[in-house]
């Protein structure tokens, strides 16, 4: 006689209350549905990214990074957004290996050849590095974001070129080509809402085309060795005119002080004839003589040696054997 065993449900093992087999092919393929659901449903998002969840095409949410779960078949759809790195974008050349689909275009030359406002040509490669700023907007207000920043920053950099002479370009005028790219390309940016922000726009080679490269190099070397010139003629005059403006205040100085000099004389002359006049309207027979004997005192040496005779004399002596006055007596006298 066989025991009569009660099994929970009141089925027996391997099958669930109205007889449905967990062992049969349909229990294994609901199973199968479940782990592979359970499977896809997980996802990583990445240190610097952000997850944008839509659920049946509806945004419903930014999840940060770590481990996540979605609803799995297609219910929940996931966009990872490097929020956190830095992009860029190269015109007019293109990097080995990049991660960034919207980095290099297929149309190199294309979009770097440009024309200068005074009509000249010019091969110009530049960078425009970029962030998401609102991965939202970034996603849902405009269908290729990528492609437009990149005809963006091409529009805006013909147009900034085209404003300027080719010397510019290719010389002086690159810091304030960046300097106008980055802030016509910021405010497209935002006026379509992009969520976008550009944080550099920089030029990278800029030349003529190959065609008259050589000879736009020997206007370029033309010109530094003017530059040149100019340089070493501002170094040389700021090594001599400082020199003669020295010499010349030291000429007047010298010559104020003569000045002053001659006026002090001049003045000692006048306290000095003053006070011989004076002498000389108390007494002036005195003062006359003694005018005279100095004044003869001071010119007699000069004249050397002389023989002075009396004009009365009636006989001429033979004097010539005489001896000769000593030197630095100054004179000899013979009556």
């Amino acid at each position: 006689m066989a025991e009569n065993r009660q099994f929970p449900f009141g089925s027996r093992p391997g099958r669930f209350p109205g007889g449905f087999d967990i062992r049969g092919p349909a229990a294994l393929a609901i199973l199968a549905l479940v782990v592979a659901g359970l499977t896809r449903g997980v996802y990583t998002v990445g240190p610097e990214s952000v997850g944008v969840v839509q659920r049946f095409g509806k945004y419903v949410g930014t999840v940060g990074p770590g481990l996540r779960f979605k609803v799995p078949f297609g219910i929940d759809t996931v966009t990872i957004l490097p929020v956190k790195r830095q992009l860029k974008m190269e015109f007019g050349f293109g990097s080995a290996g990049v991660s960034n689909p919207d980095q290099v275009s297929g149309e190199q030359s294309r979009e770097s050849d440009m024309v200068t406002g005074d009509l000249n040509a010019a091969h110009v490669e530049w960078v425009v590095q970029y962030e998401i700023a609102d991965p939202e907007a970034y996603l849902f207000n405009m269908r290729e974001p990528g492609p437009a920043l990149r005809d963006l920053a091409e529009s805006v950099m013909r147009e900034v070129v085209g404003d300027r002479t080719v010397d510019e370009v290719l010389t002086i005028g690159r810091q304030g080509i960046e300097t106008d790219a980055i802030t016509k390309l910021t405010g497209l940016v935002q006026e379509l809402k992009m969520g976008l922000r550009v944080q550099q726009v920089q030029l990278k080679n800029v030349h003529p085309p190959t065609a008259v490269q050589r000879s736009f190099e020997e206007v370029n070397r033309a010109q530094q060795e003017r530059e040149q010139m100019i340089n070493q003629a501002n170094g040389e005059y700021n090594k001599v005119v400082p020199r003669a403006s020295g010499e010349a205040e030291r000429k007047l100085r010298d010559s104020e002080g003569y000045a002053l000099k001659r006026v002090n004389e001049a003045e000692g002359d006048v306290a000095r004839f003053k006070a011989l006049l004076e002498q000389y309207e108390k007494a002036p027979a005195v003062t006359r003589q003694r005018l005279y004997l100095e004044t003869m005192a001071e010119v007699i040496p000069k004249l050397g040696g002389k023989i002075i005779l009396d004009e009365d004399a009636k006989q001429f002596l033979p004097l010539m054997n005489l001896p000769a006055p000593r030197l630095g007596q100054g004179k000899a006298v013979s009556e």
